[in-house]
């Protein structure tokens, strides 16, 4: 072992395999009891799979299958593989909202990847929340890795129409409440829309965020689109697990792949593709982690000359499968490349640059993928952020999935204190609402709620879904999910429970929404809005401990990603002592 000590001390498992003594004994002992044999403590590179697989949280139950071909790329590659489990942060089961868990899922991977001997990492994530939380936690490590992402499910198929999950569950309960669809066929639409393992295949926050790990780098080219169940997928995961080994070799950290630079293009490419508005929140928390310079307006800024050019749901036709078989994600970043939309020197997991990684693209179906020049949606409107004295601290608006004739609009406020008391009466007949209101849901922010849920796209008034209204403003402090759809301003900064603006609506007021010119206002006198202020009185909450209570006490707004501010920053990755 002296000499496996002396060739290999700069790798961080050596610490612990190659130690000398009873601390040495004490490692590589307590590791045979799983049958491991002497050999693999020989100074290879120990690579870690941090796997979300959880049968609480359906996106990710077929991850240990991903992790088993990540395993064979390790022992190929000459590494010594080792799955461990982080939490699976499922928006499908969790409650209140898996955003909750999100940054104690960066916490748990950032501890358990710097506590243990390992070299490297490759990180297996799913649904929505688990591939941001991933990437935050090793991003303050900063050791080697790289992302593997589960995969998209089949496409929905219902009665000879494609449906996808999430936006149809919208759509489904709107006609049900409208008394177009029976509640049986629902529940036959239930088995139809999720017919295989994988996450939402509508481009929701789970496709989005998984497309975005590759524009930035962190994913191998073309691997964010494979469904779940394509042999592909494995096969990308494969080779993810021997690209580690190598990143290793090359001593190849995220700090130096996630830069300014890599941010901007995944900006730009969640515009082209017209991806979620929940990856602000993400890319935020991320660029902090990473002190990546990430201003809100610049989501505006950098998104404004890219067209969105991926016709996918919700706020075009097909879903993930068409995308994938279209050519994915690289078809997007060659001709964004070949627009001078990105940063194409970008680094990225493979050693190479973007323009390396995309410039043989091919695009095997132009419906789906649009050329530039004939897009679904013009250059501008994509996502768009707002700023007045109803949002100081900015809103986002997903103009793509919002209808063109609400993008200005004048109407009076109908007030909910939560998105609760919403649904106590939107079925009532007889409701107080036209569909020149503008619904407000507070008390749905990071620290309102706690976790900033994905309930603003609420669903209308049934007794407007009845006389055919199929859209209205909302405005909130919490979230959309990534399949939905709707004139929704969501992410209003600073939220309610902090005494933000919002806190001070009341019915009656008028609210006006000026997407073109980025405004959202109040239309209240100053002064009536500080004496509201002056009597405004925060709401009290019940925790009194747990980690619950840490999160109130520390998570930032939305425009500060809801992260811990505790946690911006990276801690490294220096060897913990040995007590032993």
């Amino acid at each position: 072992m002296d000499d496996v000590n002396e060739k290999n001390v700069t790798r961080r498992s050596q610490h612990w395999f190659g130690a000398e003594g009873r601390s040495g004994m004490l490692y590589r002992s307590w590791m045979r009891n799983q049958g491991f044999g002497p050999e693999v403590f020989d100074g290879r590179l120990v690579i870690g799979i941090a796997s979300t697989w959880s049968e609480l949280a359906p996106c990710n139950a077929h991850l240990d299958r991903v992790a088993d071909a990540v395993k064979r790329g390790v022992w190929m590659a000459g590494g010594f593989p080792l799955v461990f489990p982080v939490m699976a942060t499922g928006e499908t089961l969790l409650r209140p909202t898996a955003m909750l868990y999100r940054n104690m899922l960066a916490m748990q991977a950032e501890e358990l990847i710097r506590a243990n001997p390992l070299d490297g990492v490759v990180l297996l994530s799913g649904c929505d929340k688990t591939t941001p939380g991933l990437l935050m936690g090793a991003a303050s490590v900063d050791l080697p890795a790289v992302m593997v992402t589960g995969g998209p499910m089949l496409n929905g198929k219902f009665r000879g129409q494609d449906v996808g999950s999430g936006t149809h569950v919208w759509k489904f309960e709107a006609e049900i409440k409208a008394g177009r669809m029976s509640v049986e066929d629902g529940y036959v639409a239930e088995g139809c829309m999720a017919r295989s393992n994988g996450h939402c295949m509508t481009m929701g926050t789970a496709s989005t965020m998984a497309c975005l790990a590759e524009a930035l780098g962190m994913q191998l080219p073309g691997s964010a689109t494979w469904p779940a169940v394509d042999s592909r997928r494995y096969e990308v995961a494969q080779e993810a697990g021997k690209r580690i080994v190598a990143m290793v070799e090359e001593d190849l950290k995220p700090s130096q792949i996630m830069t300014r630079a890599a941010f901007e293009n995944a900006i730009r490419a969640n515009a082209a593709i017209g991806g979620s508005t929940n990856a602000i929140v993400h890319l935020t928390a991320l660029a902090g982690r990473l002190g990546v310079e990430l201003p809100l307006d610049d989501f505006d800024a950098l998104a404004r000359d890219v067209p969105t050019i991926v016709d996918l749901m919700p706020s075009g036709r097909f879903l993930m499968e068409d995308f994938c078989y279209a050519g994915g994600l690289p078809v997007v970043l060659n001709q964004l490349d070949e627009a001078g939309l990105v940063n194409p020197d970008a680094l990225t997991v493979t050693g190479r640059t973007l323009r390396e990684n995309v410039r043989t693209a091919v695009n095997w179906n132009t419906e789906v993928i649009r050329p530039m020049a004939a897009p679904l949606q013009p250059a501008g409107t994509g996502t768009a952020i707002l700023r007045g004295n109803l949002a100081p601290n900015g809103a986002v608006i997903k103009q793509s999935a919002a209808s063109p004739a609400l993008m200005t609009h004048v109407g009076r406020a109908l007030v909910f204190d939560s998105p609760e008391a919403y649904h106590a009466v939107c079925d009532d007949d007889d409701l107080d609402v036209t569909a020149d209101d503008v619904l407000i849901i507070r008390g749905a922010g990071p620290k309102g709620y706690p976790g900033m849920p994905e309930v603003a796209n609420v669903p209308l008034p049934a007794k407007l879904l009845r006389a055919g209204v199929t859209d209205m403003v909302r405005i909130s402090d919490g979230r959309m999910s990534g399949t939905g759809f709707g004139t929704v301003v969501l992410h209003v900064s600073p939220e309610a429970a902090v005494g933000g603006p919002l806190a001070l609506v009341q019915t009656g007021d008028l609210v006006e929404l000026d997407v073109p010119k980025r405004s959202l206002t109040l239309l209240v006198p100053d002064d009536e809005l500080a004496r509201r202020r002056a009597e405004w009185v925060p709401a009290t909450h019940e925790d009194v401990g747990g980690y619950r209570w840490l999160y109130r006490e520390h998570v930032l707004g939305a425009d500060g990603g809801a992260d811990f501010g505790f946690l911006r920053g990276g801690r490294g990755s220096e060897v913990p002592r040995d007590s032993h």
